[in-house]
């Protein structure tokens, strides 16, 4: 669930702005992946939540194109030395195309695994490096690497992105019990391709067009005072934050918002939240709104009356967990 600062976490974006700094939580719409060694050479992958499922004769024989072509990428390359064959069981909790980085966390979930049938420790800044690599050569257009991080490490986290490093700064428990209390998360209904959306904002910010530049500095601000925000626990402040947050990211290219999007957060609004901001790049998705407290209930039936969903989820203090199963 990411809260400010999306897309200064895409490189280079980020070392034109000198460094990045995004502000996200992990929730538990996670991932999960059960690894099984078998006795032949075969692999076979089975993605529970979509009911799709591919087989190879061998590892290097599992396809990298079509509807699991996440899986077989990952597969191929922890297991390229491995000499025996694998079933391999996915299942993602987040809606396709939420925002809420339901395939980074796959990512990171499979590689956990992985390792661990390898014999190995993982290491999770390699793991996210190698991660965002991975989903790169899928996507074929450049990936930020912030949804990485909450489903490796757990929490609420400022993540900064500097030269030669990535820097994780857990945030505290006492800010992930606000947020549960303070933010609504709700499903827009509207699935969305956040690369595209990604891509729009790097040419712009590279052609500087419509103040794109000036738009991408500001989120950078916000992500700082946001920071701030939480570091202080002025929660009222941080409700501001995110308003100007949406405001600024509408800035960075067309189709960050709708008309549908637009309308579902007025109506919040007019229930009493503070504010709303789209998850990801826009578009669709999910989305998040500040609520005060007692206007919670309140908010989530105009939501609804749009045609929102509400997920019900918690901050999740704890990221990737791998453990034997007999």
């Amino acid at each position: 669930m990411d809260l400010a600062g999306g897309t200064l976490d895409i490189y280079p974006l980020y070392l034109f702005e000198e460094y990045g700094l995004t502000v996200n939580a992990a929730i538990n719409y996670g991932s999960e992946v059960i690894v099984e060694e078998r006795d032949d050479r075969r692999v076979v992958l089975r993605a529970l939540d979509i009911n799709a499922s591919a087989e190879a004769e061998c590892i290097s024989d599992v396809c990298l194109d079509g509807d699991l072509s996440l899986l077989a990428r990952v597969t191929r390359h922890y297991l390229k030395d491995f000499d025996r064959g694998v079933n391999i069981s996915t299942r993602n909790r987040a809606p396709k195309g939420s925002g809420l980085g339901a395939s980074s966390c796959l990512i990171i979930t499979m590689s956990g695994a992985l390792l661990h049938l390898l014999g190995k420790e993982p290491n999770h800044y390699e793991m996210v490096n190698l991660a965002s690599h991975l989903e790169a050569q899928i996507i074929r257009i450049p990936t930020g690497k912030q949804d990485y991080y909450p489903a490796a490490f757990g929490g609420v986290n400022a993540l900064w992105f500097e030269p030669g490093q990535d820097r994780v700064e857990p945030l505290g428990d006492a800010a992930r019990q606000e947020l549960n209390d303070r933010v609504v998360l709700s499903y827009t209904g509207v699935s969305h391709f956040s690369a595209l959306s990604n891509w729009l904002m790097i040419k712009r910010y590279i052609d500087d067009s419509d103040h794109a530049r000036s738009n991408m500095a500001a989120i950078k601000q916000i992500a700082q005072a946001m920071y701030d925000c939480i570091k202080n626990g002025d929660w009222r402040a941080f409700a501001d934050q995110v308003d100007e947050e949406w405001r600024f990211r509408k800035g960075l290219a067309t189709g960050v918002t709708t008309t549908h999007i637009d309308t579902m957060m007025e109506s919040a609004k007019l229930a009493g939240a503070y504010s709303s901001k789209i998850c990801g790049a826009g578009g669709g998705g999910c989305m998040i709104t500040v609520v005060p407290p007692d206007k919670r209930a309140a908010v989530c039936e105009a939501i609804q009356a749009e045609g929102g969903q509400i997920l019900d989820y918690e901050v999740q203090a704890q990221g990737l967990t791998v453990e034997d199963i007999d």
